[in-house]
């Protein structure tokens, strides 16, 4: 049984940042429907129709992540105990998963979960209590959902406007300026993630601000010129970047597939993940599973790296020479070798910066990563009284922190837990 110790407690200093959560949700919401206004109004209709099309496929494949797991979660046992004490907000029988089930329909369950991680957060700090185990594990999936909606939504919308501006060759300061903070954004949501991930490891040490600086350059060098190449080549073959996307996806996909992701608890559930993996993996490496994470990740930026090449040729061999005059040569080579620095960033960082590199010896701790998308399982506290719930998607996938020997006793923990229940 895990104690309340074991777990970092849930500070006031991380309620405020849930609420900041929640800040900026509605602000990106307000600001996608006044770029999508200023579209329409200046007679780019089909743009402010794609503009929004990656609003509605983000907001849809959000709200379904998020009730795949409030429909895992109702499976828990003792989850309606917990519920009926006052320590889960989103679940209250049967009327209240109803109206939940509405509320994403509407598009609000990703908000909704947002509130239920303030309040439970506001009850943890109040109270003074146990209980910091579920508010982690409400905001580690807040961090889940905002991570997939990165890359459902902001990075094809930053792709479309870098898109805009090259193709109309013109942008103002201001354009500039939201294309720099957008990529920034997108990068940083990518170590809040990792941050997040780690301080919901009991036993695993929390990344600290240089290693998340240096994670954060590493990922700003890998993902912006991924971005900026597909912009490039949209801009001279338009109509070709829809089929360059569907050929890559599925490639990305069956091989997501092939490396036996079991992330979700049902088979459409799962089919969704991989589908999400797919389009993470058009633009920024993901681990999703245990074993050589090395050999993968090598894998998967030689095959980056060698379509991002195509992709810039083609430009290269099909701009408008004259319109591209005063900033094609500094992009043609700017833009390989800020990729090649993020991945000698990224080497730093695992020689260097990594986490695992500060433990003592003596711990005796085993060798591993994390593997992306990923979370422990987790026994909540209703309370102050110890309610064990036994959460077989975080158990299955706990074991994929871990090397094999210790993956086994994860495992083989779990089961013996499961059959005493």
């Amino acid at each position: 049984m895990m104690n309340c110790a074991t777990f970092p407690k849930y500070s006031l200093l991380d309620w405020f940042f849930t609420l900041f959560g929640v800040c900026t949700f509605l602000f990106d919401v307000g600001s996608d429907l006044w770029v999508a206004k200023e579209l329409y109004t200046h007679g780019e209709f089909m743009w402010c129709g794609v503009f929004v099309g990656f609003m509605l496929l983000s907001s849809v494949v959000i709200q379904l992540f998020s009730w795949f797991w409030l429909q895992y979660d109702r499976d828990l046992k003792d989850f309606e105990s917990q519920a009926s004490a006052g320590n889960v907000v989103l679940f209250s029988g049967a009327k209240r998963v109803n109206l939940l089930l509405f509320l994403h329909v509407c598009q609000l369950g990703f908000f909704i979960r947002h509130i239920s991680a303030i309040w439970q957060g506001f009850r943890v700090w109040w109270r003074k209590g146990c209980g910091s185990e579920y508010a982690v594990y409400l905001t580690h999936d807040l961090s889940m959902l905002r991570l997939i909606e990165t890359f459902c939504e902001s990075a094809p919308q930053l792709t479309l406007m870098m898109y805009i501006m090259l193709r109309s060759n013109h942008a103002r300061l201001v354009q500039y300026v939201s294309v720099g903070t957008s990529t920034t954004s997108i990068a940083w949501m990518v170590v809040d993630y990792h941050r997040s991930l780690r301080s919901f490891l009991p036993d695993k040490d929390k990344q600290g601000w240089l290693s998340s600086v240096v994670y954060f350059f590493w990922n700003l060098f890998l993902i912006g010129p991924r971005v900026a190449s597909v912009a490039l080549f949209a801009s001279v073959l338009p109509s070709f970047i829809a089929a360059h996307f569907l050929l890559l996806w599925p490639i990305f996909v069956i091989w997501a597939w092939r490396q036996g992701t079991d992330f979700m608890d049902s088979p459409a559930g799962e089919r969704l993940y991989r589908a999400t993996i797919g389009l993470i993996w058009y633009f920024s490496w993901f681990n999703v599973a245990e074993g050589d994470t090395r050999d993968r990740s090598l894998i998967y930026h030689m095959f980056i790296i060698t379509d991002t090449s195509i992709l810039l040729t083609t430009w290269w061999l099909y701009r408008d020479a004259e319109m591209t005059q005063s900033y094609a040569f500094s992009l043609i080579l700017s833009i390989p070798l800020c990729y090649i620095l993020g991945l000698l960033i990224k080497v730093l960082y695992y020689c260097c910066f990594h986490p695992k590199l500060w433990w003592p010896a003596d711990l005796g701790k085993a060798t591993y990563d994390v593997t992306d998308g990923v979370e422990p399982p987790v026994d909540v506290q209703a309370d102050g009284a110890s309610v064990h719930t036994i959460n077989k998607r975080m158990g299955r996938h706990a074991a994929n922190f871990y090397t094999t020997n210790t993956s086994s006793a994860v495992k083989t923990n779990e089961c013996e837990t499961t059959n005493a229940s």
